[in-house]
């Protein structure tokens, strides 16, 4: 089955994947669509004239009405879509309600409630302990036991495409702590999840209902300046030094689009407690790509994680925390064995002592003004060949000045 939309197939875009965004065409009035080849299918006026039972949450400034419908309305919706696109008979019907990309303005696809942001790869810990801690122990005590995360600001995510200006704060000096931009720029290449269905205050969400409430995928870059969190983080962890811009994809992926992609965990030992226990396959085949300006500097597995997003969402509502549409949470910063899966220009430059050079013969430790970082992803796909997850794109700009 392949879309009869000129483009689709092999695209990574066929009706194996239809990602869901929102955009605009000049009148500044968002609405929801899905993406088709190199088209948004419009959803709104589409919906109301088949006369689709809840078509008004295609009306909606955000996904957050169409995720809190939950699963039942999700696979629906995508069975409906899945025929509309790929039954040749459709097309006259449909084709009024495609409109090319370039054509259309991507926002933010949804209104983050919460964002967590985890630190689930075992390599990407690892080097991260070699590198601050080298005569030291490389995981906490606790790494193997829980997933462990921290709360973001979901005041700063925005979608790919937006500029991330160099942040200011103190680090450390000399003599003293300094106040200044930070001189350690560096970008984290992840795999955010979205949650859809809301649990109450009070109850926890088992590792088997993760599919109950969570809806998809997306890319995420979660921006951090390495010398201002080193200062800060001991005790409590990031705050300042990540806090001031996460990125994600304009196309959030639904899970039943990467059906094809599990696969099991790399192995986890001692075993969990009983509340993190999963069926495999827990884990998700998703290749990423990291790129700094035109050359690609790591290609991150994202199989290689160590916690899967279930065990993750399970330990996030352990204490009964409630979830609410459109919260999101990211699995850290994806880092694989090799050398060049590395996730991070903390682990490719190893602590900023072995600099990496890009295609225009230029050198870099961390980020400087200027640069732009773009992630990509793929994952297998149910038509045999891959689907591509919507990219996310970051350009540096320069600090404010101090005050």
């Amino acid at each position: 089955m392949s879309s009869w939309v000129p483009g689709a197939a092999g695209s990574g875009y066929d009706v194996d994947h239809l990602p869901f965004g929102v955009f605009s065409v000049g009148d500044d009035n968002p609405r929801v669509g899905v993406r088709i080849g190199g088209y948004v299918l419009d959803l709104a006026p589409l919906g109301s004239l088949q006369l689709i039972d809840g078509a008004q949450v295609f009306r909606a400034r955000t996904l957050n009405p169409f995720l809190a419908a939950g699963p039942v309305a999700w696979r629906e919706t995508r069975d409906w879509l899945t025929s509309l696109l790929s039954v040749p008979g459709h097309r006259d019907a449909v084709e009024p309600f495609l409109l090319p990309l370039h054509d259309v303005r991507l926002v933010l696809p949804i209104v983050v409630g919460d964002y967590v942001d985890f630190y689930c790869s075992e390599h990407h810990a690892s080097n991260v302990g070699a590198i601050l801690r080298p005569d030291g122990t490389w995981l906490p005590e606790a790494w193997r036991h829980l997933p462990i995360g921290y709360h973001g600001r979901s005041g700063t995510v925005v979608v790919s495409g937006s500029d991330v200006r160099r942040p200011c704060g103190q680090r450390r000096g000399d003599e003293r702590p300094e106040f200044g931009p930070t001189q350690r720029l560096d970008l984290e290449a992840e795999v955010g999840f979205v949650v859809g269905v809301p649990s109450g205050r009070g109850d926890r969400v088992p590792t088997n209902a993760f599919g109950d409430h969570v809806f998809g995928v997306t890319l995420l870059n979660d921006w951090s300046a390495r010398d201002i969190q080193a200062w800060e983080y001991v005790p409590l962890g990031p705050f300042a030094g990540k806090s001031f811009g996460t990125s994600i994809a304009a196309w959030i992926t639904p899970l039943d689009a990467l059906a094809q992609a599990r696969t099991r965990l790399p192995g986890q030992y001692p075993a969990p407690p009983a509340y993190l226990g999963v069926e495999e396959p827990a884990g998700y085949d998703i290749g990423l790509e990291v790129w700094v300006n035109d050359t690609l500097v790591a290609t991150p597995p994202y199989a290689s994680t160590y916690w899967s997003p279930a065990q993750m969402l399970a330990h996030l509502t352990a204490n009964g925390a409630s979830l609410r549409a459109g919260d999101l949470f990211a699995s850290g910063t994806v880092s694989g064995p090799r050398a060049d899966e590395r996730g991070s220009l903390l682990e490719l430059s190893w602590g900023g002592t072995q600099p990496i050079t890009l295609g225009d013969g230029t050198q870099r430790t961390f980020l400087e003004d200027g640069d732009v970082v773009t992630l990509t992803a793929t994952a297998p796909g149910a038509l045999g060949g891959s689907i591509r997850l919507a990219e996310v794109i970051g350009q540096v700009q320069p600090a404010l000045p101090p005050t």
